[in-house]
């Protein structure tokens, strides 16, 4: 059975991307029902090991800081809400933008950017290390479910979604000729690139103030913030601390949005984008804010930098997690027996220094500290 095409939603926007229109997957299968593709490989992701394990690693704050912060799995839940509200408006394939959303991270490694920087220092000389490309290779290589292949056999446009994919901490591969290096993605792969940026800073004020690591005085300062917050007060002059910061976060959330929709379909409008063929034709990415919001929100982001990521008590665990993987990656390269049979056979096809980075990369905060115990500490059991 095809990946179903009569059952693709009929109101999509000529410019959307659909399951007639995809490059297809890498290898043919006999399907079991007749869901359009980009659906099937939604489903496909959720069910996946590397979307479970993103429970479990950090966002800004380690797992075991508290039960209130987001980790990556809240946060690609929360891009994929974002994503396909805009997506709706634009009369974009809902189904694209959520299966972006919900990959765009599979190849994160525990600790944040943290294990980013340190795997990809680690692994000079081997390849480096990017979470773009590793997510990339979670989906095509490293998930093992089906009898025929490796990986979770992604539709065209998905693959090139996540390794395409570019925010202020990530950078597009540009060298697999595969995805048409220099071309833009589909407008759903460009517009996960903004519902990801508007998640992140927005749960990271909201984490932020619950950790007391900055406080609502500082944000007062910032005029995208200050205007928001003081129309919520106007509206509920009533309203508790706690509630006037979740009702803030919500409305800068959907100014964000309003702004990013207006200014995209004005974009599309205006080079007169009907169709995939003219946004490939055109080549110029369509999704942005406006000029003015661009600026307010860049306030916002370098005030998050500064304040959050860069707050003493953040930058102690970051050190502590370079140890930790540091330390794992150089034991596992002078003694690989001590990694899991299964990854120790692979080490002959695909080196040692790529196995080790693979397994570590896969790891949760949590196993990654367990991990470091079972290893160093002379009493912890093996």
């Amino acid at each position: 059975m095809r990946d179903g095409l009569a059952m693709e939603r009929m109101d999509l926007a000529g410019y959307a991307a659909t399951s007639a229109g995809s490059r297809g997957r890498r290898y043919q299968e006999e399907f079991r029902d007749n869901r359009p593709a980009f659906e099937r490989d939604r489903d496909r992701i959720i069910h996946c090991a590397a979307f479970r394990r993103l429970e479990y690693k950090t966002q800004v704050f380690v797992n075991h800081e508290g039960d209130y912060y987001r980790t990556r799995l809240t946060h690609s839940l929360e891009v994929a809400q974002i994503g396909k509200g805009i997506a709706r408006r634009l009369g974009l394939n809902e189904e694209l933008t959520e299966t972006l959303a919900l990959a765009h991270d599979l190849g994160h490694t525990p600790f944040g950017h943290t294990g980013e920087e340190v795997l990809n220092r680690l692994m000079e000389g081997s390849g480096g290390f990017e979470h773009n490309l590793q997510s990339l290779r979670v989906v095509d290589e490293l998930e093992e479910r089906y009898p025929n292949f490796n990986g979770l056999n992604l539709s065209w446009e998905v693959r090139e979604g996540i390794v395409k994919h570019s925010s202020q901490y990530d950078a597009p591969a540009g060298v697999l000729t595969e995805f048409l290096p220099g071309t833009v993605p589909t407008i759903e792969g460009q517009l996960i690139n903004f519902a990801d940026e508007i998640a992140y800073n927005n749960h990271d004020i909201d984490d932020g103030l619950k950790s007391g690591y900055i406080n609502l005085n500082q944000l007062r300062k910032m005029d995208l913030w200050n205007e928001v917050h003081e129309g919520i007060l106007r509206k509920y002059p009533a309203i508790d601390v706690e509630r006037g910061i979740c009702q803030t976060v919500s409305a800068l959330i959907g100014v964000l949005i309003t702004d990013l929709v207006q200014t995209t379909a004005a974009t599309i409008d205006k080079l007169q984008i009907k169709t995939q063929e003219d946004l490939r034709r055109v080549n110029l990415p369509v999704v942005s804010f406006s000029p003015a919001m661009t600026e307010r929100n860049a306030e916002l982001k370098r005030f998050l930098f500064q304040n959050l990521y860069r707050h003493y008590k953040v930058e102690r665990m970051r050190v502590k997690a370079e140890r930790y993987l540091a330390e794992l990656f150089e034991v596992y390269v002078k003694h690989p027996t001590l990694l899991p049979m299964k990854h120790q056979v692979k080490m002959e096809r695909e080196g040692r220094e790529r196995v080790i980075c693979d397994y570590i990369a896969g790891m949760t905060d949590r196993f990654a500290l367990d991990e470091f115990k079972r290893l160093f500490e002379p009493y912890e059991r093996v």
